[in-house]
């Protein structure tokens, strides 16, 4: 990244930037506070926040900053509220450069014999952590945490990158009343402003500031703009979401343009063909996709035994997977390089995958690498080009008309099939010839999970039989990393019978482990005691004992944001089981065969007793790997009536 450097003297003006509010000055109304209207069940609830953050220059070096300020005091309300008291202020790299944290200071004010008594934090608990060679994080934890407390605290932070100006999220985990953040942008500068999320401002301002900034000589004027939103409430994480800053109500700022002294003006947003010619000629991106070279004398070997493009894709998929492991770090740009990461058999995400394209374009096969932003780190702009939103880089081989996606950074995933999280959005293809261009990313096979019993119910109560489990797509990679992480599958299959206590497991085999694109295959060898006693009269069977639903996982009265799988998905239970002479089917579960809105899933549910045999068969499906909000009430309502109907028991009669 290159940074706009311009010597600018600010004026005193921005000394003080705005209307902040007193540190640690609380009335009785904030003091006694119980609970808030806006949402009763709070476990704690920010009271005001304030921030600002104005462009200064660094004059012992001459270089610009960001110069940022926050202060915020939060009511705790209960025990499950102390967590918020755990303070974590990221800090960045920027090459050589950091940000940097400055007067830091927190206190604790409890009310005590109708008086608010304070306890300050003791500077010497603060520390920091290296997170990873990027983010350094200072920490500490408030002191003298009570139920009913109020913490405060405020810091300023130093940015060396003023490229993105600092972004404000109006919402958190937590409810908050009121948020207010001041940013002083110069008018040699333009950024593109966007607001985020499903809440409104209550109020947005915009003031000039008269002769701010000091450039060569010449005055320039600055524009103050205040945003301000009230009552707002918390975001809620639910399971299925992806990056929860693609959905908190937030301002966003994106350098456009800038004025030179010189005369004109520069544009920062470019187009993608911009894009494009400095991602090709970059050494750490476009150079290394053409390091056909460093495959040249191995290739032969790799391809000994392929006869067609396919074959060879596979075969070469495979070798870089084996060959360079991953270091624990994402990126779309090479740490090492192509070369250095395949004689050390390690690199980040592009050293393995631009390290594939490259194998791949030596063996003359149709290669692409494709940029993207993972579910973690949230949505791209389609807007305009921000390299800085892409953090992951996998291959595109075009073969016979058809395109698949590979990250040979996953050692249990097969060929043409990304992990979940990469499965966000769009990713913008980069070629050597030709222009970039969109690209949906998208689950190339379904995650289906098939169950099948086929057992005996025998004159001791017990049950016996064999459990046959196959696996496809997400859900065989995820058994197959469950699996891998024991250290052998004798130890996986003595946790997996530990997990299931009605369940005793006698024999097991395992088929297909290492054959990642084959269904993986679990047989296993069960014993059930079903019933204590076959002589009581009738017996009560529920036969929701397999991959049972046990929670709803919606639970919201209303939510903002799409219900994400990333894929679709469907399950399957068949079970066959014989029964003693003489028996009748007195009642079971209900049958149920109930779909949801324009066929995006359905749940089947059936019991039969035909000569002795038991039949109960279970099918649910998602046909559509992304639900949004309008349809979430529907999806809660269809998990209730799941779970609803597994709490009914199939009930059996001994004929006399």
């Amino acid at each position: 990244m290159k940074y706009l450097i311009f010597f600018i003297v600010l004026c005193s003006s921005l000394t003080v930037f705005a209307q902040n509010f007193d540190f640690a000055l609380v009335g009785n109304d904030d003091l006694y506070l119980k609970k808030t209207e806006l949402d009763s069940s709070a476990n704690a609830v920010v009271l005001r926040e304030f921030g600002t953050a104005a462009i200064r220059l660094d004059e012992s070096y001459g270089n610009l900053y960001i110069d940022f300020e926050y202060h915020v005091r939060i009511k705790i309300f209960n025990k499950n509220g102390f967590e918020k008291a755990n303070i974590v202020i990221p800090q960045r790299f920027y090459g050589d450069k950091q940000d940097m944290v400055y007067e830091l200071k927190a206190v604790t004010i409890n009310e005590q014999n109708g008086q608010a008594v304070q306890t300050e934090l003791d500077k010497k608990k603060v520390f920091s952590e290296k997170k990873n060679k990027y983010v350094t994080l200072t920490k500490f934890t408030m002191p003298n945490l009570k139920e009913g407390s109020i913490i405060e605290y405020s810091y300023r932070l130093h940015s060396p990158s003023i490229y993105n100006f600092r972004s404000w999220e109006f919402q958190s985990d937590i409810p908050k009343l009121y948020s207010e953040y001041v940013a002083f942008i110069p008018a040699l500068y333009t950024y593109n402003t966007s607001l985020r999320g499903a809440q409104k401002l209550s109020s947005q301002n915009a003031e000039l500031n008269k002769e701010c900034i000091i450039l060569s000589g010449t005055r320039y004027d600055c524009s103050k703009m205040t945003y301000v939103m009230k009552d707002i409430p918390a975001l809620i994480e639910e399971d299925y979401m992806t990056a929860p800053s693609n959905f908190r109500s937030a301002i966003n700022f994106e350098l456009s343009e800038y004025y030179m002294t010189s005369g004109g003006k520069k544009s920062v947003t470019k187009e993608w063909k911009d894009v494009d010619y400095e991602l090709v000629t970059d050494k750490s991106f476009g150079s290394q996709m053409k390091r056909k070279d460093v495959f040249k004398d191995i290739l032969p070997d790799i391809l000994k035994n392929t006869s067609d493009q396919l074959s060879k894709a596979k075969a070469i998929y495979y070798y870089i997977k084996r060959n360079i492991k991953g270091n624990g770090f994402a990126g779309a740009f090479t740490e090492n390089g192509v070369k250095k990461a395949l004689e050390t058999h390690s690199g980040n995400v592009a050293d393995i995958n631009l390290a594939l394209v490259a194998a791949l374009s030596a063996a003359d096969l149709d290669v692409e690498a494709v940029i993207l932003s993972t579910r973690s780190n949230g949505m791209v702009s389609s807007l305009f080009p921000v390299i800085s939103d892409f953090n992951y880089v996998v291959a595109k081989v075009n073969i016979e008309g058809k395109s698949y996606l590979l990250d040979a950074t996953e050692p249990l995933i097969p060929f043409g099939l990304l992990p979940l999280h990469c499965i966000n959005g769009q990713g913008r293809v980069i070629a050597l010839k030709k222009p970039s261009y969109w690209y949906d990313l998208k689950a190339s096979q379904k995650e289906t999970t098939r169950y099948s019993l086929i057992a005996e119910l025998g004159n001791d109560g017990k049950i016996r039989g064999n459990l046959t489990t196959y696996s496809v797509g997400y859900a065989a990679l995820n058994k197959r990393k469950r699996i891998m992480s024991a250290s052998s599958v004798d130890e996986f299959v003595e946790k997996l019978d530990e997990s299931m206590p009605k369940i005793s497991i006698l024999k097991h085999e395992l088929h297909n482990l290492d054959s990642l694109e084959n269904p993986l295959t679990e047989s296993y060898e069960i014993e059930m005691p079903a019933f204590s006693d076959l002589h009581s009269d009738p017996l009560f069977f529920n036969p929701f004992f397999i991959d049972r639903i046990n929670r709803n996982p919606f639970n919201l009265n209303e939510r903002t944001y799409p219900v994400d799988l990333g894929a679709e998905s469907e399950m399957r239970i068949t079970m066959t089981l014989k029964l003693p002479a003489n028996y009748s089917l007195v009642d079971k579960p209900k049958t149920m065969n109930m779909s949801l809105a324009d066929a995006g899933g359905r749940f089947m549910c059936a019991t039969d007793l035909t000569e002795g045999i038991l039949q109960f068969t279970l099918l649910l499906q998602f046909n559509k790997p992304i639900y949004n909000s309008a349809e979430y009430l529907s999806l809660k309502e269809f998990y209730s009536r799941i779970i609803q109907l597994q709490k009914t028991d199939i009930i059996l009669k001994k004929s006399k």
